[in-house]
């Protein structure tokens, strides 16, 4: 136990953190059993040792673990949570659960049996809850941890503290949010930058970023997709040139036996490799209708902007892609996004959005909607700068 809380310790007084992440408001700290989910490379063990830092500072009731440590080859998490808790621990943060076998009746076991004890919890989006959702279920609230929004990118950059805005608050004050903002801050300075390299925090480390992702990449290919669905290796190349190919050509409208034939597999195994990537955030699947894994999407897109890049490395990547991709990114996390026939998206079942720059011009003629306009400042009416739309969460 000493072991663990000297490393504890270590890792707090190293501890870096410019800007303190969106989810830290949004949780319900109360509960005593909190999930934390979030793709590879997000910041999630920076994010547990934050609030370790901010809530508890030095208080030895609170304590980080990672469970890669080989010392759980041994112990179980039970014996060690009720050694912590006996010792007057309260707050146990577990990191990399995942990979620990049986950890959700461990912690259902935790839960039911040391009502003296929180645990916070963390590991990689492809934890099959669901299957295992008997164990946690009505005990266990999850939360999913995103990249850096564009909000977070402008204030690590220009020391500012803008706060996050609702999308009601948005649609119907943005002229008065974005003038705001702007007397401050000339956010489009800033843009092209967030969408080339800010969504994930390692853009802060003094080392070549799309390399970084890349390895990124490749960790959630060959660990965590391949780990946690049980793919042999030997079709990981499969599922890599599927990537690749949703990378080079998306936003597109998939056709399952061209890409079958393609990868040299199945449909049915395409259709659970395009599911298998958006689990490992890497890329996003876009329905007219209600999201269903059985079903064909309507459009793919890459996760997030800077993952268009990453993969279409040497090639020119196109400004309509990357701010359709940061559009969808920005307002899915906490807004309902469908595929729309008529317009770019649809929103919350009823506000139909179109994303451009100045062709937008010709779309807005005649149309019902709203028009996130890149290149604007300052909006009018219902067209509104699409940077703004990073201020969501």
């Amino acid at each position: 136990m000493q072991a663990f809380i000297k490393t504890h310790r270590y890792l707090l007084e190293h501890l870096s953190v410019p800007v303190h992440r969106y989810l830290l408001d949004y949780i319900d700290w109360d509960h005593r059993l909190i999930g934390i989910q979030g793709a590879r490379g997000v910041g999630k063990t920076t994010f547990l040792l934050d609030y370790a830092k901010v809530f508890y500072g030095n208080s030895k009731s609170c304590l980080y673990v990672n469970l890669n440590n080989l010392y759980f080859s041994e112990i179980s998490v039970v014996a060690f949570a009720d050694e912590f808790r006996k010792t007057g621990g309260k707050i146990l943060l577990l990191d990399q659960v995942y990979k620990y076998p049986n950890w959700a009746e461990e912690l259902r076991y935790c839960y039911d049996h040391f009502e003296d004890l929180k645990i916070v919890f963390s590991g990689s989006p492809l934890m099959r809850l669901d299957e295992e959702n008997a164990e946690l279920d009505g005990c266990a609230r999850v939360y999913n941890l995103e990249g850096f929004t564009f909000r977070e990118f402008l204030n690590l950059k220009t020391g500012n503290d803008f706060k996050p805005v609702t999308l009601e608050q948005l649609l119907n004050n943005h002229q008065e949010i974005a003038g705001g903002i702007v007397e401050k801050v000339r956010p489009l300075a800033y843009f092209t930058d967030y969408l080339h390299h800010g969504y994930y925090p390692f853009f802060l480390e003094k080392r070549n970023y799309l390399e970084n992702l890349l390895k990124t990449i490749n960790l959630v290919l060959e660990i965590d997709i391949s780990y946690l669905q049980q793919i042999e290796l030997k079709y990981l190349p499969k599922l890599r040139k599927l990537l690749y190919m949703a990378g080079k050509s998306a936003p597109f409208q998939p056709n399952i036996s061209r890409l079958s034939n393609e990868v040299e597999t199945s449909r049915a195994t395409v259709m659970n490799y395009l599911n298998y990537l958006r689990q490992g955030r890497l890329i996003n699947l876009l329905y007219e209708e209600t999201f269903d894994p059985l079903k064909k999407p309507s459009c793919v897109y890459m996760q997030n902007p800077n993952l268009v890049y990453s993969v279409a490395r040497g090639n020119d990547v196109e400004m309509d892609v990357l701010h359709k991709t940061f559009f969808y990114n920005q307002m899915g996390y906490l807004n309902k996004v469908n595929y729309s026939p008529d317009a770019d998206f649809l929103v919350n079942g009823d506000k139909p959005f179109y994303i451009g720059g100045r062709n937008i011009e010709k779309k807005s003629q005649n149309k019902e909607g709203y028009f996130a306009r890149d290149m604007v400042e300052v909006g009018s009416e219902n067209q509104i700068p699409l940077w703004l739309f990073g201020f969501l969460f």
